[in-house]
């Protein structure tokens, strides 16, 4: 009996069982299966004689599935999700989307563009091995230079040739300065830079580019540099000290984003000053003449569509 129905009841029997459990109609089951109704009812009859057994009974409230019924609902699930997956992983192979990518990302890029663009990869190859590296632009591109990378989202350091790079895009990122809700200026409105000398601060290393551009708005505001200053490029150190201080700390607008509108409880706020920080473009950038593997190519592709849909918003 196990045997006859293990051979016998196909995919899309297991699909019409699950569609009437989940709808409780056999209209609206074949609705969902872009079936008529004579044919999901034919589908029907045919499991039932296969099992030897009904499967769902007509109640008042609709088609209610029997215990075996209930049985096979739960298995389908996982079974239809199982053939989805084998189809997802036989296109991927089909179109070179395995293997290993190596990309890098200063961390407003990463958090911005290469995160969502890895999520819609993943839906298409869910077994690419994909390596992201987040760190200073100085370090990624000395990376992608050694080989180590297949493109970086970054800047192209002083002292280094440009031309031999394709780079694409000009991507802006803006500076929130973010504290903890019980810092003294957190409710506070329209600050001055200036109102912010004499608080502590968390950031990165004198030369980095926020760094800098941090720098030039207290210059251009007349405003003496804060002394004051904890020195790092791990966003877990920024967060701690935020979390056990009065500091200040200078994040993109993806990262503040992240942290303080989809991330509950991390208790960061963003301080509301007048004058924007903005600092200089980041960019796509490669290698020229680089052959990249499809899944490289692909999540490449993605980061594009990431860039041009933000563009676009």
């Amino acid at each position: 009996m196990s045997d006859r129905i293990a051979t016998r009841l196909l995919p899309k029997h297991f699909s019409l069982i699950r569609a009437v459990e989940e709808t409780r109609q056999l209209s609206l089951a074949a609705n969902v299966l872009s079936i008529s109704q004579p044919a999901a009812s034919r589908m029907l009859s045919e499991i039932e004689r296969l099992i030897e057994a009904p499967v769902f009974v007509r109640t008042p409230k609709g088609m209610e599935p029997t215990p075996v019924g209930s049985a096979l609902a739960r298995r389908a699930k996982n079974l239809l999700e199982e053939i989805r997956e084998a189809a997802r992983e036989v296109d991927a192979i089909k179109r070179g989307l395995t293997g290993t990518v190596r990309v890098g990302a200063v961390t407003g890029g990463a958090v911005g563009y290469i995160v969502p663009a890895i999520q819609a990869l993943k839906a298409e190859a869910e077994t690419a091995d994909i390596h992201v590296d987040v760190t200073a632009s100085g370090t990624l591109i000395s990376d992608l230079l050694a080989g180590h990378h297949d493109f970086v989202l970054g800047r192209v350091p002083s002292g280094v040739d440009a031309r031999q790079f394709s780079i694409t895009g000009a991507l802006e990122e803006e500076v929130d300065l973010l504290v903890h809700q019980r810092h003294p200026l957190a409710d506070a409105v329209h600050l001055k830079i200036a109102d912010l000398v004499h608080f502590p601060w968390v950031m990165q290393a004198p030369g980095a580019p926020m760094r800098q551009a941090l720098e030039n708005t207290f210059i251009l505001q007349s405003a003496p540099i804060p002394s004051n200053i904890v020195n790092t490029t791990s966003l877990l150190v920024m967060i701690a000290t935020l979390a056990s201080s009065n500091a200040i700390a200078p994040m993109s607008r993806e990262v503040a984003d992240l942290l303080c509108r989809y991330t509950s409880g991390t208790g960061l706020c963003r301080l509301d000053i007048s004058a924007p920080v903005s600092v200089v473009p980041y960019h796509l950038i490669m290698l020229k003449g680089k052959r990249l593997t499809p899944v490289a190519a692909r999540l490449h592709e993605l980061v594009l569509r990431e860039i041009d849909i933000q563009n676009r918003g």
